[in-house]
């Protein structure tokens, strides 16, 4: 459900568009407008203002391991392509030849024919920088302002960072530094990584779309939100808890599944002392002191080859680390010590798919990464009964939200008014400030660079 505004003659209204102010009033210090997840238009504004210019996820460069290999996906609108140059870098380019705007690869992923990228319709050719390298029948362009126009210039690279292996993007020419803009969150990539005794990930296989009929924001509001667990999963997780324990003896071997489901539904006590840690730009994790991933059973030789690779105290560190989830704002979303991740691609206001990715440790046993197809399987895949419970929840909201009578979301939970210098800090995991957060830096990339009325 969708709110359509037109002025009196049939025209679409541009409401927010232009008017910073506007935009600003729709966060209050403990409350959000509905119209954030409702209003199309703001849908429109967020593709331009927030999205083009954060530092989004495209992809690992496991995807692309030799020079020529490619990966596609799309980012705000933007159709692009990851590729790995024949220097062994991996560049971002836009997906479109400079000519008449033809994507250049429509397969997801492959490799570039003759170490080139060739368009489709008219045949020009580019090198894996993105420059031009050949256009047929060049000679009738001679006399003509071809060679000062943007087409001559060949693919304009888009400013990306590779962080150990994940690779992040940013559309816009300005924004925030890489560094600046993620800062300490990125500790959860760090440890995602060197959970492997050889410090390398690797993607595993391929990837689980789930569509979801909701707003992008209410997803990754959820990864961090520890009060729904023992409601939302109450009929799955709580089902396969209450069976296990009416068949199972005391001694018995609990299974992997069990093992990964019944934490869904622990209490709230056990939720509020996890703990959630809040950084600037929206990003956080819950899981500051233990997770649901913490007593997960040990696997194999796992921890003699992490000992191995790291000595005894440094290995005990990065696995003592149980985050469950981090959110790197607006669109990654990670399970370091389960080794998958999320990655949200809004494709309308109501319309979100999230892709489930996972990752062998490489050098670690084969065991883990079986723990990880199955935990992503049970949770995170279109089939899985945990995955159904949020979905339920989000299109509720997306579809109750245009009753009548409050146009109001409440975030007040655990909110104080010291909050006014800043969203940072470790708080107890049930707290909202993590939502909170996420809407402060929403209003300010959505105002950036807008001019006062």
């Amino acid at each position: 459900m969708v709110w359509n505004r037109v002025d009196s003659n049939g025209a679409a209204m541009n409401r927010y568009r232009n008017d910073p102010g506007a935009i600003r009033a729709l966060v209050r210090p403990d409350e959000v407008h509905r119209d954030a997840y409702l209003d199309p238009e703001l849908f429109e504004l967020e593709m331009e203002q927030l999205w083009r210019h954060t530092w989004l996820y495209v992809g690992h460069d496991s995807q692309v391991p030799e020079p020529g290999d490619f990966y596609s996906t799309q980012l705000a609108h933007e159709p692009v392509i990851m590729v790995r140059g024949s220097d062994g870098l991996v560049r971002v380019l836009p997906n479109r030849c400079a000519h008449k705007g033809t994507r250049l690869v429509s397969a997801v992923h492959g490799k570039c024919a003759g170490g080139m990228l060739r368009c489709p319709y008219h045949g020009w050719t580019y090198r894996l920088d993105g420059r031009l390298r050949t256009v047929p029948l060049k000679s009738g362009y001679e006399g003509t302002a071809f060679e000062g126009s943007n087409a001559a210039q060949g693919l304009r690279e888009v400013s990306s960072v590779n962080y150990r292996g994940f690779i992040f993007a940013r559309l816009a020419a300005d924004g925030p530094d890489f560094k600046d803009y993620f800062g300490e969150s990125l500790t959860s990539i760090d440890n995602m990584v060197e959970r492997s005794p050889e410090g390398r990930l690797e993607v595993a296989g391929g990837v689980l779309r789930y569509m979801h009929d909701c707003n992008w924001k209410l997803f990754v509001e959820n990864l961090n939100d520890a009060m729904h667990p023992m409601v939302a999963h109450e009929s799955s997780a709580g089902t396969a808890k209450k069976t296990w324990d009416a068949v199972a003896g005391s001694d018995a071997a609990v299974p992997m599944v069990i093992e990964q489901f019944v934490p869904f539904v622990n209490g709230y006590e056990f939720f509020e002392k996890m703990g959630v840690k809040v950084y600037a730009n929206g990003h956080s994790y819950t899981g500051v002191n233990f997770s649901i991933h913490s007593k997960y059973s040990q696997v194999g030789d796992y921890e003699q080859r992490m000992t191995g690779a790291y000595g005894e105290e440094r290995a005990r560190r990065i696995l003592g680390e149980a985050r469950h989830n981090t959110v790197y704002y607006p669109n990654l979303t990670i399970k370091g010590a389960i080794q998958a991740i999320r990655v949200a691609r809004p494709l309308a206001v109501d319309r979100t798919l999230i892709e489930s990715w996972t990752f062998r440790l490489v050098g670690a046993p084969d065991e883990l990464l079986a723990r990880t197809t199955t935990y992503s399987r049970l949770i995170n895949a279109p089939t899985s009964m945990v995955g159904h419970d949020d979905l339920h929840c989000y299109r509720s909201i997306q579809q109750g939200l245009a009753a009548g009578g409050n146009e109001w979301v409440s975030l007040h939970r655990n909110h104080s008014p010291d909050e006014a210098g800043g969203i940072a800090g470790i708080f107890g995991a049930t707290n909202e400030v993590p939502m909170r957060g996420q809407f402060r830096a929403w209003a300010e990339f959505m105002t950036r660079g807008m001019q006062e009325g």
